[in-house]
């Protein structure tokens, strides 16, 4: 006899992706060092492309540079549209130091995002889920809960990993994505436009995270959390007494239950 699940009833299920439906060694270890090896080659192939200077311009803001002293900022009479060593460096630079921190910013995570685009469409970098991830969502989906996606990864780098797993193009699971340009994940108002966006009480909303400072900000919002517990995440607190599951196959989502 199987166990029963724990049954929760939602119109909507928020996840969170690294330390939840995915292992947070598959970003620490593949995909982060994947910007560090390739970014200087790509951005020496295409520093002139719109979107990358746009990053170039955020990622500038992220690291508190002022107008004047950018160190990838055009030298003085350059007319090509090629960077030079010199401010391919500053930008390397800039991004492993707040790699190194792990940063959150959008600059940062915006151009990571087109690294990562380049290694996807590429072939070289394939995303793995979770083996519980793909027949959760397949549950949750026919009891017709809409799934989303909050992480702190660009929308671009959460499309380009479900588009490119192991177990295929998940793409098709999700109605809509939100990362840091709506707001951080330790800060309420973020759940909370979030669940405006939606149209939804913030108690028909449940998010799934590993994070305590997103458990605790999503709580403040309102909605239902449930504490995951992967293989390789940081412990929660001692004290912490939430809601919590291993696996995805402790727990079924529904939209609405009838008598």
């Amino acid at each position: 006899m199987t166990e029963a699940k724990n049954l929760r009833i939602a119109r909507c299920a928020l996840l969170d992706i690294e330390g939840t439906v995915a292992d947070v060694r598959f970003v620490y270890e593949v995909m982060f060092p994947f910007v560090r090896n390739n970014l200087r080659e790509f951005l020496h192939s295409n520093w002139s492309v719109p979107a990358i200077q746009s990053s170039l311009s955020l990622l500038a803001i992220d690291a508190g540079f002022g107008p004047d002293d950018i160190p990838w900022k055009p030298h003085h009479g350059q007319v090509d549209q090629r960077a030079s060593y010199d401010q391919l460096s500053g930008v390397v630079e800039t991004v492993c130091k707040l790699m190194d921190t792990d940063s959150k910013t959008t600059g940062l995570k915006s151009l990571q995002g087109l690294v990562w685009e380049s290694g996807f469409r590429s072939g070289k970098l394939r995303a793995e889920v979770f083996s519980d991830v793909v027949p959760a969502l397949e549950r949750w989906k026919k009891a017709g809960v809409e799934l989303r996606i909050y992480s702190s990864g660009s929308i671009l780098a959460q499309k380009l990993f479900f588009g490119h797993t192991t177990a295929g193009d998940l793409t098709h699971f999700f109605s809509g994505h939100y990362d840091t340009t709506i707001g951080s994940k330790k800060e309420p108002e973020s759940y909370s436009k979030i669940a405006e966006a939606l149209g939804l009480s913030p108690t028909q909303i449940i998010f799934f995270t590993d994070v305590i400072g997103e458990i605790e900000a999503a709580n403040k919002a309102h909605m239902q959390v449930i504490a995951c517990i992967r293989p390789n995440n940081a412990p929660l607190p001692k004290d912490f007494h939430g809601p919590s599951i291993h696996s995805f196959d402790e727990i079924d989502v529904v939209a609405s239950v009838t008598r």
